[in-house]
């Protein structure tokens, strides 16, 4: 406290004699009053003197992300939120105030997506908002099913029909009519051949080479 000072015409200076009530904690935010009061010699009482003391909060929570920033998940895997507390100076811990959106979070689609957090303590302190990047990947590689039987036996001289193949990715779903066909069957000559299927996903995944003799 400030404190105060008092002067009587008779006494002169009588600054040590004031009674002063101070009830602020400054620990609990209030409006507290603190009263000033002094009696001279002669019985003469002060008229008293108040300071008001404001105790406010005004600093500001603090959010702190938990796990990875940023996160990586796998295409077409489930989205799972690695949350984030918060502290305040005032309502100490406050994690269970902070409001996550991760509205924007697609699994299902490649690419990079902001969840936003917040919070706001009892006096109404905004935190600074913290965002985590959630980067959706895919680096899962196709797979090529091979249609019909392997080997094949084809009579020297007769058509072969190709039996094809399937191909399906994590991300991009049915590949199947971007597989490279190698065929290099030549029905008029006996021999082995080897026909292979290839496939690569929009993400330069390359499947698993599948082959035919």
């Amino acid at each position: 406290d400030a404190g105060a000072t008092a002067s009587d015409v008779g006494d002169g200076d009588l600054t040590g004699s004031i009674s002063t009530v101070n009830p602020v904690d400054p620990n609990t935010v209030n409006s507290y009053t603190i009263t000033y009061d002094v009696s001279d010699s002669q019985g003469n009482a002060a008229i008293q003197v108040a300071r008001t003391v404001n105790v406010v909060d005004t600093t500001l929570p603090i959010i702190t992300l938990t796990g990875a920033n940023p996160q990586t998940i796998e295409v077409g895997t489930a989205y799972t939120e690695l949350g984030a507390t918060a502290s305040d100076n005032y309502d100490g811990d406050i994690s269970g105030s902070i409001v996550i959106n991760a509205a924007s979070v697609n699994t299902s689609v490649v690419g990079s997506y902001p969840v936003t957090y917040d919070v706001t303590d009892s006096e109404g302190n905004d935190a600074i908002q913290v965002i985590r990047t959630v980067n959706v990947v895919d680096t899962t590689a196709p797979v090529i099913t091979r249609l019909g039987s392997d080997p094949v036996d084809v009579e020297v001289g007769s058509t072969f029909t190709d039996a094809g193949a399937t191909a399906l990715d994590t991300g991009d779903g049915d590949l199947t009519g971007s597989i490279v066909t190698i065929n290099p069957v030549y029905t008029a000559v006996v021999g082995a051949y080897t026909v292979t299927y290839d496939v690569t996903d929009s993400q330069g995944n390359a499947a698993i080479q599948v082959t035919r003799t």
